[in-house]
């Protein structure tokens, strides 16, 4: 980056690895300086929680807001009964409104740990979509707002063109998707004066239809950012481990679990990650990013009880880190580790261990569950597990069991008292 960036918030997203793209730096700059900027990210409610994906870009508000700015959160209430086809390479199954509002409930209670929201200057707001496109007078949209928009422009934009040569057909009502974010875009600048639009960089074209629009029908000087696509230095998509989805909410995912996936982060990523997803200084990233051998187990550490510490609370991270050192250097079994309950009624003719593998959320299936222990990954209290066949008995369960798969997944499973 070549321009010398004057806003603490630019330079801070320059510095620790945030900023991809913006449609005008210097004009974003200078408006950050001048006075509190507004600006937004949208969500759409396809989940009950957020997840590891979204946590870069909830950082980015976090920064915006740190530095004096106004964060908005914007729920896609609306939006979500179309789904974006961004990049991907079918149609989301679409989704009703008692569930978008059920998602929505989830996924609030995370952005309540990151931001602070209230009725001040640069106190957080959230907004949901449904509020104006709800409404919509169909013919009245297209008049007003569908005439602004080239099919020509929008079947080139790289999130559209990689659909239309799939099998999976782009379907005419996710084309709709990207007019409705742009139109978005001129609502919020409407409503609370909003001059950002900030999103991964996957979003640039919609980003860019919304600003066009704003020009046109509102004469809105406004702009966009973008945050770079994370992948790890091993190549996997960002937020996704071998048992799925890492949640940000405690209820889909423990706050133990949440914290050993940082724990186990690659060593080339320890630095990046820590200058991301934690407020910890850039140069101590550095440092500690810098670190090799033994002593980078020190920095992963670190990196999880800070990214836990903001995500779950000061007390899940030590209990987390206790934990890890309790199964890890003392063999122990360890109070916080997941837990897989079962009913004596479940085990009266016994449940293979293969099955417990599953049903604890070590292993996707069965199949997975018997190739981990065909494999040698497989532990029971400490000791390999050979036989996927093995039988589990109510009387096995008179003490909690400790499953382990590969060095470092572990899980309880105990009999309801």
């Amino acid at each position: 980056m070549t321009y010398t960036p004057k806003s603490d918030f630019i330079r801070i997203m320059a510095e620790r690895g945030f900023l991809a793209d913006c449609t005008d730096l210097q004009g974003l700059d200078e408006a950050l300086i001048k006075g509190v900027v507004p600006a937004y990210i949208g969500y759409d409610a396809t989940a009950k929680s957020l997840h590891v994906g979204h946590l870069l870009n909830i950082m980015v508000l976090r920064w915006l807001q740190k530095t004096g700015h106004k964060p908005i959160t914007l729920m896609g209430g609306g939006t979500t009964k179309v789904g974006d086809p961004s990049f991907r390479s079918e149609e989301r199954p679409l989704l009703d409104a008692a569930a978008i509002d059920s998602n929505i409930n989830g996924m609030q209670q995370v952005f309540a740990k990151y931001l602070a929201y209230g009725d001040g200057p640069s106190d957080a707001i959230m907004l949901n979509n449904a509020e104006w496109l709800d409404g919509l007078n169909y013919l009245d949209f297209l008049r007003d707002v569908g005439r602004h928009f080239s099919v020509n422009r929008m079947l080139s934009f790289e999130s559209v063109k990689s659909r239309l040569d799939r099998e999976q057909s782009l379907s005419f009502l996710e084309f709709n998707y990207m007019i409705l974010q742009a139109y978005d875009f001129v609502e919020i600048y409407r409503r609370h004066g909003c001059l950002l639009q900030m999103g991964g960089s996957d979003q640039w074209g919609n980003i860019v239809n919304g600003i066009d629009l704003a020009r046109r029908i509102a004469d809105a000087e406004i702009y966009g950012l973008t945050t770079p696509l994370l992948t790890t230095s091993d190549g996997r998509k960002m937020g996704k481990s071998q048992g799925g989805a890492i949640w940000l909410n405690a209820d889909m995912l423990s706050p133990y679990e949440f914290w050993q996936f940082w724990r186990n982060t690659t060593d080339a990523d320890v630095g990046r990650f820590l200058k991301l997803y934690t407020e910890l200084p850039v140069d101590e990233c550095n440092r500690l990013g810098a670190l090799e051998g033994a002593e980078i187990n020190a920095a992963k550490i670190i990196l999880a009880n800070e990214v836990t510490r903001l995500c779950h609370g000061d007390e899940a991270a030590q209990a987390a880190e206790a934990t890890a050192r309790e199964v890890f250097e003392k063999g122990g079994l360890g109070d916080d580790l997941p837990t897989l309950t079962l009913a004596a009624s479940e085990l009266t003719d016994g449940i293979s261990i293969s099955q417990l593998f599953v049903r604890a959320g070590l292993a996707k299936s069965g199949k997975d569950a018997k190739r981990l222990i065909t494999e040698g990954g497989a532990r029971a209290n400490d000791t390999p597990v050979t036989d996927a066949g093995q039988m589990i008995h109510a009387a096995d369960l008179s003490a909690p069991l400790k499953l382990t798969a590969g060095k470092k997944r572990h899980a309880l499973v105990t009999l309801e008292s």
